[in-house]
């Protein structure tokens, strides 16, 4: 028997969403060997969708995407004029 494990995080950063997006989002398109299925989506919002079989591939390929999001956030933030 195999289990799967899920996560869906949503994620509004108002003006600067779609800017994260397109960063994030392209990161995730050079990895399609990833084990973790992870599926990036924009409409007024980042939705990230993940799963996998294992749970610590699942956590740390969150955990990586979360990161890059936040610094995503910093370097916009970073250079507010």
């Amino acid at each position: 028997m195999t289990l799967n494990f899920s996560a869906k995080i949503t994620i509004d950063a108002k003006e600067k969403t779609k800017a994260i997006f397109d960063s994030v989002n392209t990161d995730n398109d050079f990895y399609p060997e990833n084990p973790v299925k992870t599926k990036i989506h924009f409409t007024d919002k980042i939705v990230i969708s993940v799963e996998s079989e294992h749970l610590p591939h699942l956590r740390a390929n969150l955990n990586s995407t979360l990161r890059l999001i936040q610094a995503s956030y910093n370097s916009i933030e970073s250079v507010k004029i």
